[in-house]
């Protein structure tokens, strides 16, 4: 016998324990579900339906998605909650209905228990923009007109404790400023609306649809919240320049599984979602839209939620009533 041959065979008789006790690493045996938590038409189910359809190479198995708007997003969390643990079903959301939501009022689900966060996606700066029905030119203007009229003006967002009701939010506490907020369950009738001029500001993504708007003239944009001024949008403030930090928020997208979900599932599904979001394809989409693709493994996407969940506790205080 070889000497390499020996060594061969010691190797393996010192796996021995180690390959009884290995398990084969997870696959799925069925179609995926991924619940987008939105309505369809908006940035975050574009994006989701890139990536089920990539999934659905790397896995083998169909992956299809599924609408489930309303709530800012917990409607779409609690029907996640009451899915089979078997790594079939998954949500795409902000991380806002977990770490904002529950502060506020009563959702269907425990944030920490129903819930397992599987990866992040995408960071995704929110813009707030005038509509045809806003007469002023720029954020100075909207503080003027807002404390000539309290409550006058009128804010989209697309829901209740979203980011861009939490920039709104953030934008009143730091200027003392009183506008009314209209909550949508989405980000496509909401841009509808925007284009009627149903109303005169609005929180939303910064996505090729809203740029081209911009670009044409019907909308203007005011502020953003970001950590610098965007590329495609050189002349428009960050909320911090401003002299509201607080309301400098950008929202954190990721895919979500039931709690309860085994380890091993999980950390499958992280390694694919990973690989998925470093395709040409999607991550190009990502940043033609100034959103940044946002990868990690998943005790780090963990650790965002926590802290934000801890940082959002202050918010109990705030006048933000739930629906």
């Amino acid at each position: 016998m070889t000497l390499s041959r020996r060594h061969a065979i010691a190797a393996l008789l010192a796996l021995g324990p180690w390959l009884a006790t290995a398990q084969p690493a997870w696959r799925p045996t069925q179609p995926l579900r991924i619940i987008v938590v939105y309505p369809p038409g908006g940035l975050s189910d574009g994006v989701a339906r890139s990536l089920a359809e990539r999934l659905a190479q790397q896995l083998g198995v169909p992956v299809r998605v599924e609408n489930r708007g309303g709530g800012g997003g917990s409607v779409g969390l609690q029907a996640l909650a009451r899915a089979p643990a078997d790594g079939h079903t998954l949500a795409f959301s902000a991380v806002s209905p977990l770490t904002l939501r529950p502060h506020l009022g009563a959702v269907g689900y425990d944030p920490f228990r129903d819930i397992e966060p599987v990866a992040s996606v995408m960071y995704t700066p929110v813009l707030l923009v005038g509509t045809s029905a806003f007469t002023g030119r720029d954020f100075s203007d909207l503080l003027a007109q807002a404390r000539v009229r309290p409550n006058g003006l009128r804010w989209a967002t697309s829901g209740l404790a979203t980011a861009g009701h939490l920039v709104l939010e953030q934008v009143q506490l730091g200027s003392g400023v009183a506008v009314t907020h209209i909550p949508y369950k989405g980000g496509g009738q909401q841009l509808t609306d925007a284009l009627g001029g149903q109303f005169e500001l609005l929180s939303t993504n910064v996505a090729p649809a809203q740029l081209s708007h911009i670009e044409a003239g019907r909308f203007k944009a005011l502020a953003v919240g970001a950590p610098h001024r965007l590329e495609v949008l050189p002349q428009v403030p960050t909320f911090a320049e401003l002299g509201l930090p607080q309301a400098n928020i950008t929202s954190l997208f990721g895919l979500f599984a039931p709690g309860g979900t085994a380890v091993e599932v999980l950390d499958r599904l992280n390694r694919e979602i990973n690989e998925a979001v470093q395709t040409p394809a999607i991550r190009e989409r990502l940043l033609a839209s100034d959103n940044l693709p946002a990868l990690g493994d998943r005790a780090s996407f963990v650790r965002r939620i926590a802290e934000e969940w801890r940082s959002n506790r202050a918010l109990k205080g705030m006048n933000i009533r739930m629906e």
